[in-house]
């Protein structure tokens, strides 16, 4: 079984794209027959034979997803899976396809968090969808980290009382009422109140309250 320790640490493409497709089937045709396909989309593909291999390879920083086999020689695609899911790492969608399929096996992967399950032989059109619809997927999850990553920025530009400031505002404190929770002057207050709101770029408390929201979030917290 690979290390999972290589997974965040693999080498990546650093430049944006419209998308790119990495399969992973030890059966050469189905590699290169799904490669031709997915490129008629203008969509970059990479095709492996083993997990290991596709592992090693670079990845791209744009949307992506992978196409994975379920069953292979050295690791199964669900196994793989189950161990990126227990390792706790952010990681592409994934659209698994067999000619091996059963109910309890489409459970399980749809489950653990699949974005698709299709059985060989499936159409074309079918593969072109679920392609698209991950790729997607994965796209607003970039911009989501992206808007999450500028949050914080702003957060970070703030002075600890002017943190402090914001916390009593989501609160629903007054200036007045931050000021004595402070022991500071209410002039103060509102001074630390109005820079901290320019710099988080919040036109309203409401806005405020829903990117503290995210930042505290599981994971997020500032």
């Amino acid at each position: 079984m690979p290390d999972l320790m290589t997974l965040p640490t693999a080498p990546s493409i650093t430049e944006e794209d419209d998308g790119s497709v990495y399969i992973v089937d030890h059966e050469e045709l189905v590699r290169q027959a799904l490669a031709r396909l997915l490129r008629t989309m203008n969509l970059k593909v990479h095709a492996f034979a083993s997990i290991e291999a596709f592992i090693a390879a670079p990845r791209s920083a744009g949307p992506s997803c992978l196409v994975l086999d379920v069953r292979l020689p050295e690791q199964s695609g669900l196994a793989f899976q189950s161990s990126v899911a227990k390792a706790g790492k952010p990681h592409m969608p994934i659209i698994f396809m067999t000619g091996h399929g059963d109910i309890a096996m489409t459970v399980k992967a749809m489950k653990a968090g699949a974005m698709d399950f299709l059985s060989k032989p499936f159409r074309d059109q079918d593969m072109i969808d679920a392609v698209i619809g991950a790729l997607d997927w994965d796209r607003a999850r970039l911009a989501r980290n992206r808007a999450l990553a500028e949050l914080r920025g702003r957060w970070a530009t703030l002075t600890p009382r002017e943190r402090e400031v914001m916390q009593h505002v989501v609160a629903g404190l007054t200036n007045r009422q931050i000021a004595a929770a402070m022991g500071i002057a209410e002039i103060t207050a509102k001074i630390h109140r109005g820079q901290a709101m320019r710099k988080m770029k919040c036109r309203s408390v409401a806005d405020l309250v829903r990117m503290m929201d995210a930042l505290r979030a599981p994971d997020n917290a500032p």
